[in-house]
């Protein structure tokens, strides 16, 4: 069984950053895929970024070039770092593991998530 619980959220004026974080415990985290999704309310939940075990990384193109994905295995430790955010960034934000793809229903295991909020 794997465990993952986001933090890192909250309020930010738009052209800010904010970092989350999604700590992993059970299973080895280094050869599982890692996955960030969100959904905003009265919205399906969309893809945002991925990366594998070799670190090879994913992005919706609508953070591509503002959003990066990383991972530090010896901490079971995943990073999303958003800059420049947008009003259109708010959504509760989900990190996920499981296989390297952009569908959500790939994805094995899920946290909790962490709500991300960009006044204009």
């Amino acid at each position: 069984q794997v465990q993952l619980v986001e933090s890192g959220g909250g309020v930010v004026q738009a052209g800010g950053s904010l970092r989350l974080s999604c700590v992993s415990s059970g299973r080895a985290f280094s050869s599982s895929a890692i996955g960030w999704f969100r959904q905003a309310p009265g919205k399906e939940r969309e893809f945002v970024a991925a990366i594998n075990w070799v670190e090879t990384t994913y992005y919706a193109d609508s953070v591509k070039g503002r959003f990066t994905i990383s991972r530090h295995n010896d901490k079971n430790t995943a990073y999303l770092q958003m800059n420049n955010l947008k009003p259109e960034d708010t959504a509760v934000y989900y990190c996920a593991a499981g296989a390297v793809t952009t569908k959500s229903t790939d994805y094995d295991y899920w946290g909790q998530g962490t709500r991300v909020t960009v006044s204009s």
